[in-house]
């Protein structure tokens, strides 16, 4: 159990408290953090009350030309306050304390030219941070919200699913731990047949893999016919609380064998045993919206914060709004 005491750092202090803290977001722990921006790269607010932590909000400041920002680091979703609440804490209590919690970790945040996260959807009030001079942009996820019962989860999944994975079990066999080598170069093969570019580097992916397999929180896992040829693929990372979907693969040329729905099966299989949830990560373009409710996921709501100095800065907010 890690031990905090006063003469730490913010970053040494918060390195132990999530090594106590099992309920933080794996997107907002330190060795996530040390992967996608660099040890030196990101800093936290803390808010303690005597020698305990009871709320948190990492940050990744950068520079781009001129301007000095908080972004989004790559391929990572939520950030935003991870905050401990009180026990039988009344509504309008939770309320004052969440404004609370909010405004000193605002206050400790660095005097940035433009702010932008994307904050867990637990987050569920910020208020606070529109009293603040920030905006919100509500975003989408969909969640399998109980893997205890896989049986109820797969019969949830809609007839268009379980036909193509019936499909895809005839021809394909799935795989896991796919070497990173061999998962980014797939991706980028699959990108480049349909005109696209990869947006991460293999430097990047490697780190986060690495990592992630150290910490038992990552996994690989594809679908191969008999020729060796790889169908699909994803990159599967998990917390205590939740699995997320970080990476999907398809090759467009056995884009009707079915290996994808395949795989989310498998997967979800593969992590009802050291998580409660499934987290497709959501997207907002209609036919992958559509994709992920036939697997019968819910909706979750999830605030886009930014805030930024000037109009000039505000153009920015382009560049970043996906």
């Amino acid at each position: 159990m890690g031990i905090i005491s006063e003469d730490m750092t913010n970053k040494q202090k918060y390195r132990e408290f999530c090594k106590i803290e099992k309920n933080i977001p794996i997107f907002s722990k330190d060795w996530w953090l040390d992967s996608v921006c660099g040890e030196d790269n990101w800093d936290v607010a803390l808010v303690e009350k005597g020698s305990k932590i009871i709320a948190s909000m990492p940050f990744f400041e950068t520079r781009k030309f001129f301007l000095k920002m908080i972004l989004m680091p790559k391929l990572t979703k939520t950030m935003g306050p991870y905050i401990i609440y009180p026990e039988r804490q009344r509504y309008q209590e939770k309320l004052s304390y969440e404004k609370d919690i909010m405004n000193k970790l605002i206050d400790q945040l660095p005097d940035v030219d433009f702010f932008f996260q994307h904050f867990h959807y637990s987050i569920t009030n910020w208020l606070p941070y529109y009293w603040r001079g920030f905006k919100q942009t509500t975003r989408y996820t969909y969640i399998i919200e109980d893997l205890s019962n896989l049986n109820d989860v797969f019969s949830n999944f809609s007839y268009s699913k379980r036909k193509n994975i019936k499909r895809a079990e005839d021809l394909l066999t799935v795989k896991f731990d796919l070497p990173a080598k061999n998962f980014y170069e797939h991706h980028k093969m699959t990108l480049a047949k349909q005109n696209k570019f990869i947006n991460y580097s293999y430097s990047l992916f490697k780190r986060i893999y690495d990592s992630g397999y150290m910490h038992n929180s990552a996994r690989t896992i594809y679908a191969e016919d008999g020729q060796g040829n790889i169908h699909s693929a994803l990159f599967i990372i998990w917390d205590d609380n939740s699995a997320y979907d970080l990476i999907s693969t398809i090759d467009p040329d056995f884009r009707n064998s079915g290996s994808a729905s395949l795989l989310i099966r498998e997967a979800i299989k593969m992590v009802s045993t050291v998580t409660k949830k499934f987290d497709f990560e959501g997207s907002m373009e209609e036919s992958v919206e559509n994709s992920f409710r036939q697997f019968g996921a819910v909706q979750k709501p999830y605030f886009r914060i930014i805030k930024f100095k000037n109009k000039f800065i505000k153009l920015l907010y382009d560049v970043y709004k996906e």
